[in-house]
């Protein structure tokens, strides 16, 4: 049945921006809305505007008739339930409960392992672990760019810990944050779902020499363990009560809510890390109780869909006008690329067109003097979707705020409108597409509510796409060579093993 609605979708006209616009007037109300979440003490919303995307009414109930056919109700239904909706593994994705909507089994797991959380960061804060300034945290994918992306946008001012997120197996990157740290008033976070992860264990294991060799009698004391395999982080040494758990069926990139978000935590304060879920929750109420078009991570889907199987687009770029949320480009890359990059449906059946587009992007204005020529001007179609905040993260004169955001809407409005010129070097074609989300402010809350805003918006994609979200085994392959290296006895190609005698590790 989705074959069909793909076929009629195909074959619907495609207006222009301008076009749709000056057609309905009532445009800017369908598309554009404004996500309530907080109360009269603690304000804050979010305005999602898809109206400078091509979808109009004929695209909005085809795709809504997509969502009907490939059952999108019940795969949410499914998803929220806690039942299996990673068939190759066997496994649900009980993100959404460790923001306490799920399963009541699930929630109630969540709650016991966040109330040992907030038990432990509290206790750090009133020195129980003696005096902590720095917080090291090794992990990588999930457990390394959630915590870098809400720490670098909640916590730049006034952090009550400071942590140093380390990822790359790179000693480069560990010696960064050893520069900065204080051995005597140094904590370590490590993070791994399995406990096993190589480059995670190799900077754990430096990160505990680089304390004994700077004095620290009990290096393994000021260590906390984020994990789903508690028996694997005593056997490698963590006391059983510095052991943070979570569930077996939280992915790695899903992952921030749970006790992978302790590094947040440590940062923040408990209160805010807890504003933060209560955000996310709210977005994810919304996503489990909106059906169709007001449903705004189905409607973003859309938008998607529309653009890389309609439109043929390869690419989605994401611009924050927000030096707090530089690294949201990053995270999204994972979120989306990791879960939607396959070429298989949920049956095992090949897909029948494109699926995730290549997530890329920058912080605005500095982008616009770098890739924005591209988007004006080059003959890639390319939707962008446009991030700022209303309020301000500094307190400098309001002209650099005002101008930051000035910036933000003229690109959009230059990209649908275009120029025209007798000078083709100098003219815009236009119509080209974007979206705009506009904070209120960047608070823990907008900020969890944007986030979880993403993972469903990914989670409908997939579900429009008939595949599996939430397994990865396309990293796997490399990973496994390079443990054959490391092992040695292996022959590869020419090339390969003339860079492998070059850097002497053959």
């Amino acid at each position: 049945m989705s074959e069909a609605v793909w076929n009629k979708l195909k074959g619907l006209p495609k207006p222009t921006l301008a076009e749709l616009f000056d057609a309905d007037g009532g445009r800017l109300d369908l598309l554009a809305t404004r996500f309530e979440l907080g109360d009269e003490t603690s304000p804050g919303a979010i305005r999602f505007d898809w109206s400078k995307t091509h979808l109009d009414a004929a695209h909005i109930a085809a795709f809504e008739e997509l969502a009907e056919a490939t059952d999108f109700a019940g795969r949410r239904a499914a998803l929220f339930a806690g039942e299996i909706v990673n068939p190759t593994e066997g496994r649900a994705a009980e993100h959404t409960a460790q923001r306490g909507v799920g399963s009541e089994e699930s929630v109630a797991l969540a709650f016991e392992n966040h109330a040992r959380m907030a038990a432990i960061v509290e206790a750090i804060h009133r020195g129980a672990m003696g005096e902590v300034k720095h917080l090291i945290h090794v992990g990588i994918g999930g457990s390394a760019l959630g915590p870098a992306l809400a720490i670098d946008a909640l916590a730049r001012d006034g952090a009550m810990v400071e942590v140093h997120v380390v990822s790359n197996i790179d000693g480069c990157a560990l010696e960064a944050a050893f520069a900065k740290c204080d051995p005597a008033t140094t904590m370590l976070a490590v993070a791994s779902k399995t406990f096993t992860t190589i480059e995670t264990m190799t900077n754990a294991e430096s990160v505990l020499s680089w304390m004994r060799e700077h004095g620290v009698q009990d290096p393994y004391g000021r260590v906390v363990a984020l994990t789903a395999a508690p028996e694997k982080a005593i056997e490698w040494g963590v006391d059983e009560t510095r052991i943070l758990p979570f569930s077996e069926s939280v992915g790695g990139r899903y992952s921030l809510w749970s006790s992978i978000g302790f590094p947040v935590a440590m940062a923040l304060g408990w209160p805010d890390f807890a504003e933060f879920l209560d955000g996310a929750a709210a977005m994810d109420i919304h996503f489990r109780d909106t059906n169709g078009l007001a449903n705004l991570p189905l409607r973003a889907a859309f938008a998607d869909q529309y653009y890389t199987r309609l439109r043929g687009c390869q690419t989605r770029a994401v611009f924050a006008y927000d030096e707090r949320l530089a690294l949201l480009p990053d995270y999204l890359q994972q979120l989306e690329m990791e879960s939607n990059g396959k070429s298989v449906k949920v049956d095992g059946s090949p897909v029948d067109g494109p699926t995730a587009p290549i997530t890329w992007g920058g912080v605005g204005t500095d982008a616009q003097h770098a890739v924005f020529q591209l988007l004006h001007q080059g003959t890639n179609l390319v939707p962008v979707d446009f991030i700022a905040a209303i309020a301000p993260g500094d307190d400098l004169n309001p002209a650099h705020h005002r101008i930051l955001l000035s910036n933000c809407f003229a690109q959009g409005a230059a990209l649908m409108a275009g120029k025209a010129s007798e000078d083709p070097a100098r003219a815009y074609s236009g119509d080209r597409p974007s979206a705009t989300i506009l904070l209120d402010e960047v608070s823990p809350a907008t900020f969890g509510a944007l986030i979880a805003f993403h993972e469903h918006r990914t989670f409908a994609n997939a579900v429009l796409m008939e595949i599996n979200p939430f397994d990865q085994f396309g990293v796997e392959l490399g990973k496994e060579i390079a443990k054959q290296i490391e092992k040695g006895g292996t022959a590869f190609d020419p090339s390969t093993e003339a860079l492998l005698q070059l850097a002497g590790i053959a």
